[in-house]
């Protein structure tokens, strides 16, 4: 698993980069604050329910959640489930909005 930290990811972003970004929080927390990550929450990753991104398995996929804890996580999981290109955003979409 590798790590992106949010300048890294906010500056992919902002040079147009096309990213596969994966947000592992739950529904509420999506709703309050989100990048336009698609949700799948950890719940389901762990119960290996993540037919929306099975054909991401080859290609980068960034994973976040609040703080960095549930996406480190779900990238292991995902990693096991045969995933070769998971990127885990450290600190989360709290240090996301350290940026604003």
């Amino acid at each position: 698993m590798k790590n992106i930290t949010a300048e890294e990811l906010k500056s992919r972003l902002n040079n147009g980069e096309k990213l596969n970004i994966v947000d592992v929080r739950e529904p509420s927390e999506y709703a309050e604050f989100n990048i336009n990550g698609k949700l799948v929450p950890l719940g389901k990753i762990m119960g290996m329910q993540f037919d929306e991104i099975e054909d991401l398995k080859d290609e980068e996929v960034i994973v976040h959640c609040k703080a960095g804890m549930r996406s480190m996580q779900a990238c292991m999981f995902l990693e096991q489930a045969g995933f070769s290109n998971v990127v885990n955003l450290t600190g989360g979409m709290d240090a996301w909005k350290k940026l604003a």
